[in-house]
């Protein structure tokens, strides 16, 4: 089962995102769910590494585990939004993964304290 966990700030800015396991569907190299997963968190990473403003701290170290921090630089409300929507995006998509699904993958959601 793919685990995933996914914090924001309480304004809801993508601050870190960890996958960790394999979904197990199907054999390695035609698993759609893995692919699923691994198309939502690239696509986003590879967004976030183009966006001026985000500092980006991913963790690639083992196969079947990705785990990333996002900080943002400066104080630019388009980063913000940015980071809003991304959140959301990656919340929208884990959850129809998971709820289509289940044995396959977990999805929770946690918001850090503070700020």
């Amino acid at each position: 089962m793919i685990s995933i966990t996914l914090l924001t700030g309480k304004n809801g800015v993508l601050r870190q995102c960890k996958v960790n396991g394999h979904a197990c569907f199907s054999k390695k190299g035609s698993d759609i769910v893995c692919a699923s997963v691994t198309f939502l968190v690239r696509t986003v990473l590879q967004l976030l590494s183009q966006t001026e403003g985000v500092c980006l701290d991913v963790d690639t170290s083992s196969r079947g585990n990705l785990a990333f921090c996002v900080e943002e630089r400066g104080n630019n409300p388009e980063v913000e939004t940015c980071l809003k929507y991304t959140a959301k995006i990656l919340k929208v998509g884990f959850v129809s993964l998971s709820e289509e699904y289940p044995k396959n993958v977990s999805f929770c959601e946690a918001v850090e304290a503070g700020n």
